[in-house]
């Protein structure tokens, strides 16, 4: 068995896939099984970061439009469907709904700051103008 590198990476853009604090301490066989899985949860991961990029540019675009035209920067009645939906999702991909709220719940909670600071943002301007 060959050691890996288990250290932790030194700035944001090193990243060794094969570091594990596991690495000389079980088989080789299973090492290289649990690489190749994590390898996928990696990609999955950074897919997930690029998706939630997505998502905040969209709803940035959401906050300038309610900025401008003076709108609530939380819709609760856009939130609960959401939920709900999210929820169904979940439960249709065998993933706990409860998990898939809190993650939306989150989510929701950080768009909405970022409305109202898009708010303040154009009211700043406006009164500027």
């Amino acid at each position: 068995m060959t050691e890996q590198n288990n250290a932790l990476p030194e700035d944001d853009d090193s990243f060794n896939p094969s570091a594990s604090s596991l690495a000389g301490q079980v088989d080789r066989g299973v090492m290289d099984e649990l690489l190749s899985i994590r390898s996928s949860i990696d990609n999955i991961d950074a897919t997930l970061v690029f998706l939630l990029a997505e998502r905040f540019k969209a709803t940035q675009k959401v906050g300038i439009l309610k900025a401008t035209h003076k709108l609530p920067a939380g819709d609760p009645g856009r939130e609960a469907a959401q939920i709900a939906r999210l929820r169904r999702l979940a439960e249709d991909a065998h993933l706990d709904p409860a998990f898939a709220e809190k993650f939306l719940n989150f989510i929701i909670s950080e768009v909405i700051r970022h409305h109202e600071a898009i708010a303040e943002d154009h009211q700043i301007s406006s009164r500027q103008a």
